[in-house]
């Protein structure tokens, strides 16, 4: 069975949805951020249930976070990044995202 992960600098999120999420945490807009998820979006670190918004500003907004995509599943859904932030340096990453009407609904993270 031939593995039709995207790797390397193919690597990129084919779902609008989750390149919008990757390249607003990348840029640290957190309007863009918010706008590209539900209003009712959830998400999961480490198979814990988190505060969204306080997560977010505490993991990327004010920690300076940045996603480097190393591969990404071939509906552009799941992927593996090294995340980079000013609090806990850099970590291999698994991030699993769920769309609903073109914005994430949910999102799960942690350690790849």
């Amino acid at each position: 069975m031939a593995d039709d992960t995207l790797k390397g600098e193919a690597a990129q999120p084919a779902d609008p949805a989750v390149a919008t999420f990757v390249s607003a945490v990348n840029a640290g807009d957190q309007e863009a951020f918010f706008a590209a998820l539900t209003p009712d979006a959830t998400m999961s670190d480490d198979g814990t249930e988190r505060d969204l918004r306080s997560w977010a500003d505490r993991e990327i907004f004010s920690s300076d976070g940045h996603m480097d995509v190393e591969d990404v599943s071939p509906d552009g859904r799941v992927l593996t990044a090294t995340y980079t932030n000013s609090t806990y340096g850099s970590m291999r990453t698994r991030w699993a995202f769920t769309v609903t009407d073109g914005h994430v609904s949910r999102f799960e993270t942690g350690q790849a």
